[in-house]
């Protein structure tokens, strides 16, 4: 089936940040239900990044996994997430039906990434099913190879999750290391049409955040020129980052607000870097073990090669 990609697909906020970028994408292929090469590739994932608000309207990020299959898509416009879903429970308890959602299907080991933004339908025994009102590919640029680990899925901790509202040293030390990062952002349907909650991935060589106190500094490399994160942060500055210890599951979850900065001095201490964005950490939470899989790292992907580290000087 041939989908049309949709002729007005940007809200405000996304519009006006193409703008102050300096230009919007030359085209774009965002339609209103998936092509059946999306929907085969979310059939094969073991695992899919997601996002949705709070009830005070935080966004919040999140991991589900289980065995490929675990999510299936029954029409160009749907979803669901089965029942042998393994999802984190803390985020689990926000799902019900009208709830906004960001979704993020991401292969590691191929560079292949595709998302859907819509609402939930319905939650019954078969599982999470899902409206798609939003689906897009994007490129492979700053995703690390990695590789699942063939063994069985770890158990996963119950009891293991650590709130804090200062970054502790253990989060410093998660944020130093970290070479892929996932951002949650939302623009309600009340303030913006075309808007809802998405998630994002983005990459860059260990050191590519800098953190000063509460404070972190983020790179803006070169993209698909959607500016979907930046966009709905213009409308709503709140924004959750999750990062993923690929070699033990661990999960670090902050939320904050965010401001983009278009034309900071510091933009050249850090090459590859076309702007910056800051997130004022409130809160976070620590997990230990959250995630039943685990992944080898096996190479940086060419485009992260090519971009920098904050120098010590202005670390």
């Amino acid at each position: 089936m041939n989908i049309p990609t949709k002729a007005a697909p940007f809200h405000a906020g996304e519009l006006r940040a193409q703008q102050l970028a300096g230009g919007g994408p030359p085209g774009f292929a965002i339609r209103e239900a998936m092509p059946d090469q999306h929907r085969d590739f979310f059939a094969m994932l073991q695992y899919m990044m997601m996002a949705t608000v709070d009830q005070d309207g935080w966004p919040v990020a999140s991991i589900v996994t289980g065995p490929s299959g675990f999510i299936a898509s029954l029409a160009f416009d749907t979803l669901t997430i089965g029942h042998e879903a393994q999802w984190q429970q803390e985020f689990k308890s926000l799902l019900r039906a009208g709830q906004p959602i960001g979704m993020l299907g991401i292969d590691l080991k191929s560079r292949r990434r595709n998302r859907v933004n819509g609402t939930i339908r319905h939650i019954d025994d078969r599982g999470l099913h899902l409206e798609v009102t939003q689906s897009f590919g994007n490129c492979p640029k700053y995703i690390q190879l990695r590789d699942i680990d063939d063994s069985e899925p770890t158990q996963v901790s119950a009891d293991a999750s650590q709130s804090f509202t200062d970054l502790d040293e253990r989060a410093r030390a998660m944020i130093a290391r970290a070479d892929t990062l996932f951002v949650a952002t939302a623009s309600s349907r009340d303030l913006a049409e075309n808007g809802g909650v998405d998630i994002s991935h983005k990459g860059g060589r260990p050191g590519f955040i800098r953190i000063d106190g509460n404070t972190l500094t983020i790179p803006d490399f070169v993209g698909n020129r959607y500016f979907n994160t930046f966009g709905n942060i213009l409308i709503n500055p709140r924004t959750a980052l999750c990062i993923i210890d690929f070699d033990n599951g661990n999960i670090l979850h902050l939320q904050g607000r965010s401001e983009i900065l278009w034309n900071s001095a510091d933009t050249s201490a850090l090459p590859g870097a076309q702007r910056l964005w800051r997130f004022h950490v409130q809160r976070g939470s620590f997990t230990t073990g959250a995630v039943p899989l685990r992944w080898h790292f096996r190479e940086f992907a060419p485009t992260t090669i090519a971009t920098g580290v904050w120098p010590p000087e202005v670390r």
